[in-house]
């Protein structure tokens, strides 16, 4: 990425840095990254139903959306500082920039924008620690992740991932003023839940990101101590999911559900570990089933895991 917000010439159809943006409403939303919106989004909003304290439910509207409107800026200008090794993945190369319906210049005013829109807001409405949090997410996702780690490590998804596990944090602080331990407890299990749910994939896509020469675990460390690494943080998430019951949060019926629910974890992530057992595992042409398999459950778990805790602060109880 050159300095003036252009993609190299070499990775793009030849004068893509001068066309004209004919970027859609659809295009920007796609910036948004609007998949991974809708988990950081979920998970912010549990942890501001968990929060002890009162939240006047339209001041409690207003945080959710700026959290939302959080998470797609960074991914805005993720894509922008992204957008040389996006045209080189395939899993990547339909994106807006790449595409050339958007320029870069245009995505990059896009996020800085909305990361200056919805922090002030989130600061006026609710109080100056979320949106001291709210700006360290930003930031943390950008210059932490995406400027530093992503191109040069492969722990850049172990430190990286803290990012991700803001929102939670935020959603608390946006009622209570500050973090308290069932705060950090829900950025524990998200941090945690990060390294397995992406070394999963890298594992089925380690060719693209070899093409791009991102550093990722298979890649660098090969595919057997990637599965080690998988194996290792799924069982330390599997207790981590039932700390919210030891914080006073949640009841017993959501720590026994979220038990059941990481011992699946583990019993995925050991299948992981199985599969590099069978011959040619180790090629980067290799199916990799079980990785898929654990991808999947992964987003499913995170899911049912913050579900059954606004399940549990329901009214009358829905969880006993």
């Amino acid at each position: 990425m050159s300095a003036d917000g252009t993609i190299p010439a070499t990775l793009t159809s030849g004068d893509l840095a001068a066309r004209e943006s004919a970027g859609g409403v659809a295009d920007f939303v796609a910036l948004l990254k609007p998949r991974v919106m809708s988990l950081v989004v979920f998970t912010g909003l549990v942890g501001l139903m968990l929060a002890p304290g009162h939240i006047h439910p339209f001041v409690a509207s207003v945080a959710v959306a700026c959290i939302a409107v959080a998470a797609g800026a960074a991914g805005a200008i993720n894509m922008w500082y992204d957008a040389d090794i996006d045209a080189l993945m395939t899993r990547t190369a339909g994106r807006p920039i790449p595409q050339g319906r958007i320029e870069p210049a245009e995505a990059l005013a896009f996020g800085i924008v909305l990361s200056v829109a919805s922090v002030v807001t989130m600061t006026l409405a609710t109080n100056v620690a979320a949106g001291a949090l709210l700006a360290g997410s930003i930031g943390f996702y950008v210059f932490i992740y995406t400027v530093w780690l992503k191109r040069r490590t492969p722990q850049n998804i172990v430190i990286g991932g803290a990012a991700g596990a803001f929102p939670p944090m935020i959603g608390w602080a946006a009622v209570t003023g500050d973090v308290g331990l069932g705060a950090l407890a829900l950025f524990a299990i998200v941090f945690m839940w990060t390294p397995p749910h992406f070394w999963a994939l890298s594992l089925f896509a380690m060719r693209d990101y070899g093409k791009a020469g991102v550093p990722m675990l298979p890649n660098v460390a090969g595919k057997r101590e990637t599965r080690r690494q998988i194996a290792i943080y799924s069982a330390l998430l599997a207790p981590l999911g039932v700390a919210p019951y030891f914080c006073g949060l949640v009841g017993p019926v959501y720590a026994a559900a979220a038990a059941a629910l990481g011992l699946v974890f583990l019993a995925g992530a050991l299948d992981v570990w199985r599969d590099g057992l069978r011959e040619g595992s180790d090629a980067a042409d290799f199916a990799e089933p079980a990785a898929k398999r654990l991808f999947g459950y992964s987003i499913v778990y995170l899911f049912l895991l913050f579900g059954l805790m606004v399940l549990d602060r329901l009214p009358a109880g829905v969880l006993p």
